[in-house]
């Protein structure tokens, strides 16, 4: 068995027997037959019939290393690594480039019937997670070079079954579409505004099939079996690569700040807040955020906080007015055990409520919370029943 640094290199056998190997911080996938490629990678990127691997390295120098090509261009720094670090045809092969480490890969495969889906990827998306239309840094001049960020999610899903060009093309949507599912599931955040990422500005994706295969298939849309299986692979795999690389699942997540930090609610700034604050006997650093932390991980918390920036994205979508946003965010405060002010409130003003909730709220230890919250709910369903009562006497006239 080929070995380096006492990894296996040879670390996977496709349904079609080409072999998977990890090495020089790559990951390779060499051909045996003739394959179709559908690639987003700088490097004979597009449709090709002619290629003999494909690849996925990690250009990341190391910690506190700036990141550089090693030519003129992307393209030429990719052949480079094809040629020199690799050993593989530079002018057939493709390849994508990530932060990411290559002993996070999570590789995924399913079977049906007459075809086999695989995908493998590597993930990471805290740093530089983007939605779809948000504000872009740079515009591309010709015949300039321009700063290249390595990929932060990139994928290679191979099909064992042949494909025609068009449904070539529509796996790499429905594999987008796997891929950004992933994401909104675990309300991952744009780092470029206050929506919910869709990607990262830098993922790669390279679309493989047997062309040698029995199986021609004609389409991969969500309404066939191949669309089907294309989803589950992917949606896995980038969910565990996710992982792998920065330990974002489902119980990371359940955190206030991990729900409310793409509005602007850090950890720093709470702090900032409550450190201005004008009151008596101030809790050290170490001991609020200490409470800070029990509290956003309260159970109570993180739900009612929840439907709160949902609630938030509803009013930067538009589907709700202000009136109605702040009709029931400033129930949702009550309910926290926050006391807001004010009959109407647009986004920065809930944001603004939500934050200086949260810093004041913090100080108190988390039976002080659920007793204060206890207090405040008993109180405002008092007041509503009154108030429906009201509202039932006017109508019947009583």
């Amino acid at each position: 068995m080929y070995k380096e640094m006492g990894y296996e290199m040879k670390i996977y056998k496709l349904s079609s027997q080409d072999d998977v190997y990890r090495y020089k911080k790559s990951v390779v996938i060499c051909f045996k037959g003739k394959r179709k490629v559908l690639s987003t990678g700088p490097n004979n990127g597009g449709y090709r019939t002619d290629l003999t691997a494909v690849f996925n390295n990690d250009g990341n120098p190391g910690a506190g290393m700036a990141s550089a090509l090693r030519a003129a261009t992307y393209e030429e720094h990719m052949h480079i690594i094809a040629k020199e670090d690799l050993g593989i045809d530079p002018k057939r092969a493709t390849g994508l480039n990530t932060a990411a480490y290559m002993e996070n890969l999570s590789i995924k495969s399913l079977t049906f019937q007459d075809f086999t889906v695989t995908a493998l990827v590597t993930a990471g998306i805290r740093v530089n997670g983007g939605r779809v239309g948000d504000p872009a840094t740079w515009h591309e001049k010709s015949g300039v070079s321009y700063e290249v960020k390595p990929g932060t999610i990139n994928i290679i899903l191979f099909i064992d079954a042949d494909l025609s060009p068009d449904a070539l093309a529509r796996a790499l949507v429905t594999c987008t579409e796997a891929k950004t599912a992933v994401l909104q599931e675990l309300l991952a955040p744009s780092r470029y505004s206050m929506g919910i990422a869709t990607g990262s500005g830098t993922d790669g994706s390279i679309i493989v099939c047997n062309a040698e295969s029995d199986t021609h298939l004609t389409n991969a849309g969500k309404h066939c079996k191949l669309g089907e299986y294309i989803g589950k692979v992917v949606m896995d795999a980038v969910r565990e690569a996710l992982f792998l690389q920065s330990g974002m699942n489902q119980e990371s997540q359940h955190n206030i700040i991990c729900r409310m930090d793409r509005f602007g609610i850090t950890e720093d700034l709470i702090w900032a807040i409550y450190d201005k604050m004008n009151i008596p006997d101030k809790l050290s650093r170490a001991e609020y955020t200490h409470r800070l932390h029990v509290l956003c991980r309260d159970d109570k918390m993180v739900t009612y906080t929840s439907l709160y920036a949902h609630l938030l994205d509803q009013l930067l979508w538009g589907m709700i007015s202000e009136k109605e946003a702040w009709m029931a965010g400033r129930e949702l405060l009550y309910l926290m055990g926050m006391e807001p002010e004010g009959d109407e409130a647009d986004l920065q003003k809930m944001i603004g409520h939500f934050r200086d909730g949260l810093a004041e709220l913090a100080q108190k230890d988390i039976s002080s919370f659920a007793a204060c919250s206890s207090k405040n709910s008993d109180a405002k369903e008092g007041s509503m029943v009154q108030e429906e009562s009201g509202e039932i006497s006017k109508i019947y006239g009583l």
